[in-house]
C-alpha cells in the first residue's frame, strides 16, 4: 500500500462527505419549498487490482438522487376560488404540466400560481400552468405528449358571454283541466259548430281573429350568441284526452308552443296571448301516461334561439296531476350575458370555470396530469421542475381521476418532503466521516513527511 493512495483514497472520502452535505444543505435551506422533492447522497466503492503482499485502497464514489415520486403532506389554503391567485395539489402519482413561456414544458408538483400581468398563471418559479381550452379545444388530450395544451390564461379584463344551448322547464299540469280546440275558427265558433266542450285557440298559424285560450304559460330567459337577453314564453294546452280503458290506452296530449316575446304585437291583461302570426319558435305534442308521468319520446324540446344556438328545452320530471299548475322546480336556461368574471375555480375533475356575479360560469380550460414509469429517474431543473427522458419513460397524459394518475386538489398545497430531523442527523454523520477521512490524510501527510526527512 502506497502513502500516496492513502491520501488518495481519504480525499475521495472527504469529497464523498462534502457531496452528501451539500444534498443535506439543499434540502434544509426547501424545507419549505412548496412541492420540492428532497435528494439523497448514495455511496459506492471503487476497488483497485492489488496482489497478496500489496494492497491497493479504493475509492468512494457518490451519486446524488432525487426522490422525485415520495408525496408530500398537504396542507390547505384560502385560494380555492379566486381570479387572482389558485392553489393546486395532487394525491397521487401525477404531475401538473407548466410551460417555460416558449416551447419547453415540464412537470411540476409545486401548485401555488398567481395571475402575472398578461393573465397568465405562473408559480413561484415563473412557469405558466398548462390546460386545454374549453369548449372549442381538445377535451380529450393526448396519450403520449403535450400537444393542444396552451397557456392558462385568466384575464379577467376582457367581457365573457356564452350563449344558451340548454334549458328546464318541470311544471305539474292539471289533468283535469278545460280542453283546448286548437283548429276553431271564429266563423264556427259563432256558428257552434267547434268541438263541443272545448275552448278555441289560435296561434301562429291562423290568419283570422279568433278567440285565442291556452291552459299554461311558463317564460324562460335565454341567451344569444351576442349575449343579448332572449325571453322564451311557454305555452301549454291540453288538445286531447286518453283513453285508458283501451287496449292499448291512449294518452292525454299537451301541445307545447314556444314563442320569442320580443315578437309580441302587444302586452298587458288586455291581450293574454299576445302572438298574431309571428313570433312562433317551435311545438311539439306532448303525451302522458296513465300515471301522469311524461311518455319516454316526450322529453325534451329542440328550439332554435334567435341569432343563437340550437337549444335543448328538458321537461324530464314534468308530471300531470290532479292537482293545480305549478312549477316543480326552478327554470332555467344555461348561458350568460356579457359580464366581467368574478371570480374563478378549479374542480376535482381539473375544470377551470369562471364565475361572475350573476351566477352563471362557463368553463376555460381542462387541466391535465402527466406521469411517467419512472419519476425517480427524471431531470431535476431549476424552479422545481422536473423533464422526462429515455431513463423515466415516456409522458403519459391524463385526466385527474383517470387511470390512477392521481386526483386534483383545488386550496391545497403540496409540502417539502424534508424531514428536518432526518438532516440534521445526517448532517453530524458527514461532519464526523469527514473529520475521519481528514485525520487519515493528515496521518499520510505526516508518514510521507517521515519519509522526506529520512535522508536527514
Amino acid at each position: 500500500m502506497s502513502i500516496g493512495g492513502v491520501m488518495r483514497t481519504s480525499t475521495s472520502g472527504m469529497n464523498a462527505q462534502a457531496n452528501r452535505l451539500s444534498a443535506v444543505s439543499e434540502n434544509i435551506a426547501n424545507a419549505n419549498t412548496t412541492g420540492y422533492k428532497r435528494s439523497y447522497t448514495e455511496f459506492s466503492s471503487l476497488v483497485l487490482p492489488s496482489s497478496a503482499g500489496l494492497y491497493n485502497s479504493g475509492v468512494v464514489q457518490t451519486q446524488t438522487r432525487t426522490l422525485i415520486s415520495e408525496q408530500g403532506g398537504l396542507s390547505y389554503t384560502t385560494n380555492s376560488s379566486s381570479s387572482q391567485a389558485i392553489d393546486l395539489a395532487i394525491s397521487g402519482k401525477g404531475y401538473m404540466v407548466v410551460g417555460d413561456g416558449e416551447t419547453g414544458k415540464y412537470l411540476t408538483r409545486a401548485g401555488s400560481f398567481v395571475k402575472n400581468g398578461n393573465g397568465d398563471l405562473v408559480n413561484a418559479a415563473g412557469f405558466i400552468l398548462q390546460g386545454y381550452p374549453l369548449p372549442e379545444g381538445d377535451t380529450n388530450g393526448v396519450a403520449n405528449g403535450y400537444a393542444g395544451l396552451v397557456n392558462v390564461n385568466l384575464n379577467a379584463s376582457r367581457l365573457i358571454s356564452k350563449p344558451s344551448d340548454a334549458a328546464t322547464l318541470q311544471v305539474n299540469l292539471n289533468k283535469d283541466s278545460k280542453l283546448i280546440d286548437p283548429a276553431a275558427t271564429s266563423a264556427q265558433v259563432a256558428a257552434g259548430t267547434h268541438t263541443a266542450g272545448t275552448t278555441p285557440k289560435n296561434q301562429a298559424s291562423a290568419t283570422t281573429a279568433a278567440p285565442v285560450s291556452y291552459t299554461a304559460k311558463e317564460s324562460i330567459v335565454t341567451y344569444d350568441n351576442t349575449g343579448k337577453e332572449v325571453i322564451l314564453d311557454v305555452y301549454m294546452s291540453k288538445t286531447a284526452v286518453g283513453d285508458y280503458g283501451a287496449t292499448p290506452p291512449t294518452e292525454d296530449t299537451w301541445e307545447y308552443a314556444v314563442f320569442d316575446r320580443a315578437k309580441a304585437a302587444t302586452t298587458g291583461a288586455s291581450a293574454p296571448f299576445p302572438y298574431g302570426t309571428g313570433g312562433l319558435l317551435a311545438s311539439a305534442d306532448v303525451k302522458f301516461k296513465t300515471d301522469g308521468t311524461l311518455s319516454t319520446a316526450n322529453q325534451t324540446l329542440a328550439v332554435t334561439i334567435p341569432n343563437g344556438q340550437a337549444l335543448t328545452l328538458s321537461l324530464t320530471s314534468t308530471t300531470q296531476k290532479n292537482a293545480p299548475f305549478q312549477t316543480l322546480s326552478q327554470t332555467k336556461a344555461n348561458g350568460n350575458p356579457p359580464e366581467m368574471v368574478d371570480k374563478v375555480s378549479v374542480g376535482d375533475d381539473g375544470i377551470i370555470r369562471a364565475e361572475f356575479k350573476s351566477g352563471a360560469s362557463i368553463n376555460l380550460y381542462k387541466i391535465p396530469l402527466a406521469m411517467v414509469e419512472s419519476p425517480d429517474n427524471m431531470t431535476a431543473l431549476p424552479g422545481n421542475v422536473f423533464s422526462a427522458g429515455l431513463e423515466s419513460g415516456t409522458v403519459l397524459v391524463g385526466f385527474p381521476g383517470e387511470s390512477g394518475i392521481g386526483k386534483l386538489v383545488s386550496g391545497a398545497l403540496e409540502g417539502s418532503t424534508v424531514d428536518l430531523a432526518s438532516e440534521l442527523t445526517n448532517m453530524i454523520e458527514s461532519q464526523r466521516s469527514y473529520t475521519a477521512n481528514s485525520k487519515v490524510f493528515q496521518t499520510g501527510s505526516e508518514i510521507l513527511d517521515v519519509l522526506v526527512n529520512l535522508k536527514r
